[in-house]
C-alpha cells in the first residue's frame, strides 16, 4: 500500500480530468438497476479526493468515504463543504477499516484494488467488506487488467507537458512478480519558479480467477465480471475489469 499521495493529492483533479466521473457514476447505478438493488447508504474505499463520493451525495445516497491519505481526505472534505454535502469521511487503510454499523453498498474504484498487493490482505479486506455489508447487498470494485499493466503502461516513459504542470512518468513491469512499479516526477509551477514532487507507486495484476479465489476465502458471491463502464465480457485486449459482488447469506 502506498502511504500517502502527499503533495500528489492537490494536483490529482487536474491530471484526472480526462475521467467522465458522471459516467462512472451512470454506470455504478446501471448496475444497482441491473441487479435489482436499492442502496441508501454506500460506503467507497479509497475514495481519493471524493470524485464519486460527492456525486453519489448529489444524487440522493447517504455516503461514506474512506481513504488512506489525509491530504486525499482534506481534498474530499473541502469539496463537501464547497457543495454543502454531508458526507462522512474517515481516515482508515481499506485493508484494516472499521464501521460502526453495515452498509447497503461498497465501491473500491479506480483500479485502487491493485494497489494491495498481498494475496492475504486482498482477502483481508474483502472479509471486512462481507462484516460490513448488509445481506443482499453489493460490492463494486475494478481493477487494470495483465494486459494494461503489462503492455500497455510497464515499461514504457510517458511525458506530459500541461502548462504549469510538467511531469515524467517512468514504468516498469516485473515479469516474475507481476507488478508494475510507477515513478512519477511533476514540475509544477508557481509563480516563476517551479517546484518538484516524486512519487512512487506500484500495482499488482490480479486474474479473475484470483480474484473469485479470494472472494470465495472472504464468503462472498461474484455474481458477473465487465468490461470497463459496459456490460460486455472482457476480452483479452480488455484494459479494465468490474466486478459486481455480493453478499448472500
Amino acid at each position: 500500500m502506498t502511504k500517502s499521495y502527499t503533495a500528489f493529492a492537490y494536483i490529482y483533479d487536474r491530471l484526472m480530468n480526462d475521467v467522465d466521473y458522471n459516467q462512472w457514476v451512470d454506470y455504478i447505478e446501471a448496475i444497482f438497476k441491473k441487479y435489482n438493488v436499492h442502496p441508501n447508504l454506500i460506503l467507497e474505499l479509497a475514495c481519493g479526493t471524493g470524485n464519486i463520493t460527492t456525486r453519489l451525495a448529489k444524487r440522493g445516497y447517504e455516503m461514506i468515504g474512506i481513504d488512506l491519505s489525509e491530504d486525499m481526505l482534506n481534498v474530499a472534505v473541502q469539496k463537501a463543504r464547497d457543495m454543502d454535502l454531508d458526507i462522512l469521511y474517515i481516515h482508515q487503510d481499506m485493508t484494516k477499516f472499521e464501521l460502526y454499523g453495515t452498509v447497503d453498498a461498497i465501491l473500491c474504484l479506480m483500479d485502487s484494488i491493485n494497489y494491495i498487493i498481498k494475496e492475504e490482505d486482498l482477502i483481508k479486506m474483502f472479509k471486512l467488506v462481507r462484516n460490513y455489508l448488509n445481506p443482499g447487498g453489493l460490492f463494486i470494485f475494478d481493477i487494470n487488467s495483465q494486459y494494461k499493466l503489462k503492455e500497455i503502461l510497464g515499461n514504457n516513459i510517458f511525458v506530459v507537458d500541461e502548462n504549469d504542470i510538467f511531469y515524467v512518468w517512468e514504468n516498469n513491469y516485473n515479469q516474475k512478480s507481476e507488478i508494475c512499479e510507477f515513478y512519477l516526477t511533476f514540475f509544477i509551477k508557481e509563480g516563476e519558479r517551479y517546484s518538484r514532487v516524486d512519487e512512487f507507486h506500484k500495482e499488482r495484476v490480479y486474474t479473475t480467477f484470483t480474484i473469485r479465489k479470494c472472494l470465495e476465502a472472504a464468503g462472498l458471491v461474484l455474481l458477473d465480471v465487465y468490461e470497463q463502464l459496459n456490460f460486455s465480457k472482457p476480452g483479452k485486449e480488455s484494459e479494465r475489469f468490474f466486478f459486481v459482488v455480493q453478499r448472500i447469506d
